[in-house]
């Protein structure tokens, strides 16, 4: 398969929540990333793939986290909730990001979507006909038992995200 693009979560798939540091105004200054996810983003693009945030945050705890991991300038298209005015799994979040990217609803199957909620990211990447990944390296959002969203796809780890996204392309 071709990929279209790969669009990501912030917390707990690209920066680990439990390490924020935050402002008063509750913006996160600083953050560590969850193992091997800066390799993860950093691979991704340089294989070629658009990449997205599409992540229910306040602007400036996505932009500064991303700028001190040296990752803020991999993304085309940042997709925040505080910006667009929605959180997941809302479609107009999805869609903010994959028009930024100029991706017609025709390219959307082609489209990853790696999250670690199963109701916010996997339902709303299934609602807008989007591969879903759930990133499950914790287990902060369970989705509750009786929930029917299933993700098209698991990774638990960085390593697994990487060799499946290469099963997926078909390399």
């Amino acid at each position: 398969m071709n990929i279209a693009a790969v669009l990501f979560d912030l917390g707990d798939v690209i920066m680990r929540e439990e390490t924020e540091v935050k402002d008063v105004e509750g913006n996160t200054q600083r953050a560590e990333l969850v193992d091997g996810m800066g390799d993860v983003v950093r691979a991704f693009k340089a294989r070629g793939y658009p990449l997205g945030l599409v992540a229910d945050t306040r602007a400036k705890t996505a932009r500064n986290v991303l700028h001190q991991h040296d990752l803020y300038d991999l993304f085309n298209a940042l997709a925040i909730s505080e910006e667009v005015g929605c959180e997941k799994p809302d479609p107009r979040i999805f869609r903010a990001a994959l028009d930024a990217l100029r991706l017609a609803p025709s390219d959307y199957p082609r489209v990853l979507m790696i999250g670690n909620n199963v109701m916010r990211d996997v339902r709303g990447a299934n609602q807008m006909g989007l591969i879903s990944i759930w990133f499950h390296w914790n287990d902060r959002y369970l989705p509750d038992p009786d929930f029917v969203d299933a993700p098209a796809y698991e990774a638990r780890n960085a390593v697994e995200l990487v060799g499946l996204i290469a099963r997926i392309e078909g390399t």
